[in-house]
């Protein structure tokens, strides 16, 4: 903001960039992390699912319509039965034949190691929780909605019981006249108002141009093979680079919606929920859900083809999960969160006992794990 109150990119909202359609391309690396972390999550949250229960178990009837719930291809009770090493297959004490599961010793092994990290990783979580608040119109999201991207944003399970009374200076529950109850923030931190991008830029001399108004801030792109290259998209590319940056925690209401710069503005939206996340990436209908309390148009998914650098876009798992490129190099995050490393561990004792449909034979022993710690 200058001298006279104005915001320098309120009298630059239209450039009238040309756009070029460009076609998707696969990115096998990025799709392998996508299919390996759907059942990783899966496995997860029924691990919680286990872990909640008050008789320490569930029954293959109570989790049959779980599929969809879960992202997953393939029925609950046969991906139960898929990793021996994590959960305990035994038979209902009343009804012999109903199938039930407990955690095993190493899922419960696990499962503290996790519970340690949440408790010494509890201030990260509140940052990430208090960013995502800070980007919505009114301050506030619907439960349903954060439950939605719980375990994206690393947050603890049942996070609403456990991590939110325990911030009671940063958040409180409102509840509206319909009966929906919502997350909202006790207050603004300011300090917090500062964007992925932007920290990113910091230790360079164009993000002090950029603070005083004289430059933009550029985002991070990576190109499929040969987009690059081509003339008309680096044309287009460096247009919108030029486009001054609006930080996602400003009120966007006088920007033109139809505008270059509206558009610019949402893309760095997307790329800030995006890089809150832990492994960088999320759903595209958990993005629809936050659609009207991030101000974002009605058909921004289109954003997400429109800039291949920045975004990608997968079909597999019978889903569609977008990532932020630069989040990954040759497959693997580039700044995983101890609890994201955790994750890695948690994947791994599920490979390593991975039970074969073919013959019923256990690759190796996932007790030999427990026994190494």
């Amino acid at each position: 903001m200058n001298k006279n109150g104005v915001i320098p990119w309120m009298k630059q909202q239209w450039r009238g960039i040309v756009k070029v359609r460009l076609k998707w391309v696969k990115n096998r690396s990025l799709d392998h992390v996508i299919d390996k972390e759907t059942d990783l999550k899966a496995a997860s949250l029924l691990k919680d699912a286990i872990n909640r229960s008050s008789t320490a178990f569930v029954t293959a009837k109570s989790v049959a319509d779980w599929q969809k719930l879960l992202g997953l291809t393939v029925p609950v009770l046969r991906f139960l039965r898929r990793y021996p090493t994590l959960f305990h297959e035994f038979p209902h004490p009343r009804w012999p034949s109903l199938p039930c599961f407990r955690l095993t010793d190493t899922a419960l092994l696990l499962h503290s190691q996790e519970l340690a990290i949440h408790q010494a990783h509890q201030n990260d979580a509140v940052l990430r929780l208090s960013r995502l608040l800070m980007m919505t119109n009114t301050r506030a999201l619907p439960l349903h909605s954060l439950h939605a991207l719980r375990w994206d944003l690393g947050l603890p399970d049942s996070f609403d019981k456990t991590l939110v009374p325990q911030c009671p200076d940063d958040f409180r529950f409102v509840k509206s006249p319909n009966g929906v109850v919502s997350l909202r923030l006790s207050r603004w931190p300011e300090e917090l108002a500062v964007s992925a991008l932007q920290k990113s830029n910091e230790c360079g001399t164009h993000y002090r141009e950029f603070r005083r108004g004289q430059s933009a801030l550029a985002f991070p792109m990576r190109f499929p093979r040969g987009y690059g290259a081509q003339k008309k998209v680096k044309a287009w590319m460096e247009e919108f680079q030029k486009l001054p940056y609006v930080s996602p925690y400003v009120d966007s209401s006088k920007i033109d919606p139809n505008s270059d710069l509206m558009e610019k503005r949402v893309v760095g939206v997307l790329h800030e929920v995006l890089s809150l996340t832990l492994h960088k990436k999320t759903k595209r209908n958990y993005l629809r859900g936050l659609r009207e309390e991030l101000n974002l148009p009605h058909k921004f998914t289109r954003i997400f083809t429109r800039y291949p650098g920045i975004f990608y876009l997968s079909l597999k798992c019978k889903t569609t999960t977008v990532t932020l490129r630069e989040g990954y190099r040759s497959g693997k995050l580039v700044d995983p969160h101890p609890l994201a490393r955790h994750r890695d561990k948690f994947y791994h004792v599920m490979q390593t006992g991975l039970l074969y449909r073919g013959d019923g034979s256990l690759k190796t022993s996932g007790e030999q794990f427990a026994a190494s710690e």
